[in-house]
């Protein structure tokens, strides 16, 4: 499973324009499914989520967790974290998992993390949606269960 977490103010989604799920400070993520992800994968990437200490503390330090600062998590699937654009200039996508397998692993990973008392939103799976942000200093994270960042 591959991450991209960002440090938010303020996140959102929209579906046709209309706000579908909303956080205030918090985290927002982008969660790509791989075709060879299993329940190691979720357990391993929401642990690291909710353990991330990229809140800044009264000293100014990187040092808190969201559940630290009562933050809360956005949680958006993305499989197209999975693009592989080695080859000519169209991403390939034959590493992200499909639906049937994406679907569940990515509904354990929320619920992983409301099982740690985590609030968490959604987005709706393989829906067009609109994402809004403000990306709070900008801290932009990247976590792959593979380890391979």
């Amino acid at each position: 499973m591959r991450a991209v977490i960002q440090r938010v103010s303020r996140a959102s989604v929209s579906i046709d324009h209309e706000i579908v799920s909303s956080i205030k400070k918090g985290l927002l993520v982008l969660l790509g499914v791989g075709e060879d992800d299993d329940n190691s994968d979720v357990v391993y990437l929401a642990e690291k989520t909710a353990g991330l200490r990229i809140f800044e503390d009264n000293e100014g330090k990187m040092n808190l967790s969201v559940s630290d600062v009562n933050g809360e998590i956005l949680v958006i699937s993305q499989f197209t974290l999975y693009a592989d654009c080695r080859k000519g200039r169209r991403p390939s996508f034959t590493d992200a998992a499909k639906p049937e397998k994406a679907i569940p692993l990515y509904s354990a990973y929320v619920s992983a993390l409301k099982n740690m008392g985590l609030k968490v939103e959604t987005g709706v799976f393989q829906a067009y949606m609109e994402v809004e942000l403000v990306n709070d200093g900008p801290v932009t994270i990247m976590l792959d269960s593979k380890k391979l960042f």
